[in-house]
């Protein structure tokens, strides 16, 4: 089995699994905050540092997860540390790792939970540049008091609209996470998004 599947976990799996999903729960509950998730994890690029310690914190056995890239390497990683299975089937990820380059009109073929379970969708992992640095926009919504900016470098074109569309549709919905090195920023579908 090849080195670079099995290292780059958590080092301390417990520890490092907690200390994940409190970080991000945390820029779930502030949106536009963003969650530091460098030194957790190292998997095989081209996959980011923040998405590595998401997946690892979060998908499990029942947890499919969707792969835009072709990435073999990264794809074992997950599934040696996390058990969690890749499909090619979209609508049935509870995870999604976009491509960086991707077009986001595309994102409505991604499960948004149904009314009995509004739960039941996915949580799509956007690699970006950066966080800061680019374009700005102004967030509102719940766990906003009033609004606050944010301004990631290499959002794709028409990112805006499609996050207003999805919006639009809750209680269903997918929520996003911007992920760039160790760094992450989530928008869950409850935020208003629009350009600054």
């Amino acid at each position: 089995m090849s080195l670079t599947i099995v290292d780059g976990g958590f080092a301390e799996p417990v520890f490092g699994s907690q200390r994940a999903f409190r970080a991000l729960m945390d820029a779930f509950a502030r949106p536009g905050s963003v969650a530091d998730l460098s030194g957790l994890a190292v998997p095989p690029p081209p996959m980011s540092p923040a998405a590595g310690a998401i997946l690892l914190a979060l998908a499990d056995a029942d947890t499919p997860v969707f792969f835009e890239t072709d990435m073999p390497d990264a794809q074992a990683w997950v599934g040696f540390h996390t058990g969690a299975t890749a499909t090619s089937d979209a609508l049935s990820a509870r995870f999604v790792l976009l491509a960086p380059d991707g077009d986001c009109t595309g994102w409505s073929r991604f499960a948004v939970g149904t009314a009995e379970y509004p739960d039941r969708s996915a949580t799509l992992l956007l690699p970006v540049a950066a966080l800061h640095g680019g374009r700005r926009l102004a967030l509102s919504g719940p766990g906003i008091e009033t609004t606050t900016h944010i301004a990631p470098q290499g959002l794709p074109a028409g990112f805006a609209d499609v996050m207003a569309a999805n919006r639009a549709g809750f209680p269903l919905g997918f929520d996003l996470v911007l992920v760039s090195g160790g760094e992450a920023l989530a928008l869950p579908r409850t935020t208003r998004i629009q350009e600054a």
